[in-house]
């Protein structure tokens, strides 16, 4: 079971929070779970080479489906009794053997685990839109207790999407706030809108009891005392959506912004308490939590949503927040690499490109170009062209046509370095037609135009054979670089600017 906080989980949360999470040990659960909406869910990339496409990478599809592995949660949920039992069993005798019945029967045994893992103490926020907001909070009745519900949550988002001509336009999810018991509530914190804007301070100190700035001093050193005009939030949330252009958004089509996540934690949390996402995605509760003092625990069951976690913090905070987390679930060993190769190859493959950074490209079927990943850099200053470096990465038996191919894919898309990844060893034959390819020069030397590596070199530590990623990397939007943290006043976190009037 877990003692150190601040990890990342690779796998399915259940099994997760079953082998790895002590009974009591959180103090705040939130989760976002795939909505049963009928789509899927793509992440997308912005190509950084001036072309208009995006590559889309399937994530994750939330079209469950009423099938074997569905029936099986389902019963195994029922035979264990309890409100939760009659309440599957009420949704089933309403819904009958349906997609829906197959969501809720996935979501209620992860719900029930999260109540073991909640201390008496703590609260859970379940994130979700309009298509089974009212069964959740049915099946939340059911685990939590209708007497642990506070509030629906109403987020206005104002997305500005095209009025539908039938029905009116929707902007807003629901988020459904529950504690575990009512011990609970003396640990939430209310929450202020900022009604005016005072004027900027060089140095401030925020008074909790009193909620004024005290010993504040202007420009020409003065001391003030400022009065806040503020407003209690209540539960109808405006906070803006993260618009494709915005500041923050890293690609992820499901990516909530931080400041939903900062009011929550702000809330139901105080400094150096536990905070769990169980569906963490691109990462914004972990982002978010860190900023704000606390610990944390994310799982997510692809290994996309890992890598792109990892290089969301290591942007934030700086190359040295890799030593205040570990990841679990991932490969460590060229005999867990093929483990993975075998039992999901696409998850492997987004493994692989991962230990380089690399972006994973769309996969559809008949259109493999013979590209996995691509990793964009400027080696000569911002406006010149972007480079790049193709990746093909391979799981299985090696034949030296790979190598030639890769050379081909290199000419046809221009590119300046193509590697090739395998679990195996290349061979000699591969190894002389690499070598035949010729050199890349930069500014820090010359660079192989083919290279193959090994999964095992790896995880040894060896890396691509390139201008420094450091400083020339364009593969990913960069996350913006966090604010420091220097305590609860520093950010007045219980003031918040009010949005735009409607």
């Amino acid at each position: 079971m877990l003692e150190t906080m601040n990890q990342l989980f690779y796998g399915d949360n259940l099994a997760v929070l079953h082998e790895h999470v002590k009974d009591e040990s959180v103090d705040l659960v939130y989760l976002d779970p795939p909505f049963n909406s009928n789509q899927d869910y793509n992440v997308l990339f912005a190509e950084r080479n001036g072309s208009q496409a995006a590559a889309q990478i399937k994530a994750f599809g939330d079209t469950w489906q009423w099938d074997e592995g569905a029936s099986r949660s389902y019963h195994e949920t029922v035979e264990a009794g309890g409100r939760v039992s009659q309440a599957l069993q009420a949704f089933r005798t309403f819904l009958g053997e349906s997609d829906m019945l197959a969501y809720l029967s996935m979501m209620a045994p992860r719900l029930v685990e999260l109540r073991r893992v909640m201390k008496p103490t703590a609260s859970i926020y379940l994130h979700c839109d309009p298509t089974a907001s009212h069964y959740l909070k049915m099946l939340m009745d059911a685990v939590f207790g209708p007497a642990s519900f506070r509030n629906e949550i109403v987020w206005r988002y104002k997305k500005y999407q095209k009025a539908e001509m039938r029905y009116f336009t929707r902007n807003s999810d629901r988020i459904m706030f529950y504690v575990r018991t009512a011990e609970a509530n003396r640990h939430f914190k209310p929450q202020f809108l900022q009604l005016n804007k005072p004027k900027r301070f060089l140095k401030r100190e925020w008074d909790k009891d009193t909620q004024r700035i005290v010993n504040a001093k202007d420009e020409e050193g003065h001391v003030q005392y400022i009065e806040i005009d503020k407003e209690k939030i209540d539960d109808v949330w405006t906070l803006t959506y993260l618009m494709p252009a915005a500041h923050e958004r890293l690609g992820y089509p499901t990516q909530k912004p931080q400041a939903l996540l900062e009011r929550i934690i702000r809330a139901s949390s105080n400094e150096g308490d536990v905070v769990l996402d169980p569906f963490c995605g691109c990462g914004t509760t972990i982002d978010a939590a860190q900023k704000l003092g606390r610990q944390w625990i994310g799982i997510d069951i692809t290994h996309l949503a890992i890598n792109l976690i990892k290089t969301r913090l290591r942007d934030s905070y700086g190359e040295d927040i890799a030593k205040t987390y570990t990841v679990t679930g991932e490969p460590t060993t060229v005999a867990d690499a093929e483990e993975l190769a075998h039992s999901d190859p696409y998850q492997f493959q987004w493994w692989a490109l991962g230990l380089v950074g690399a972006r994973p490209v769309e996969q559809k079927k008949g259109a493999d170009k013979g590209i996995d990943g691509r990793i964009y850099f400027h080696d000569e200053g911002q406006g010149k062209d972007t480079k790049q470096i193709i990746i093909s990465v391979k799981a299985g038996a090696l034949h030296p046509t790979y190598v030639r191919e890769l050379r081909g894919v290199l000419e046809r898309e221009q590119a300046q370095i193509a590697v090739l990844l395998s679990l195996e060893d290349p061979t000699k034959p591969m190894r002389k037609e690499a070598a035949s390819g010729g050199f890349y020069a930069s500014h820090w030397g010359q660079h192989p135009r083919i290279q193959l590596l090994t999964v095992g070199e790896l995880l040894a530590g060896k890396r691509i054979d390139c201008p420094p990623l450091r400083q020339t990397n364009r593969t990913f939007k960069q996350a913006p670089r966090a604010d420091t943290y220097d305590g609860e006043q520093e950010s007045l976190p219980l003031v918040a600017e009010r949005p735009d009037s409607d």
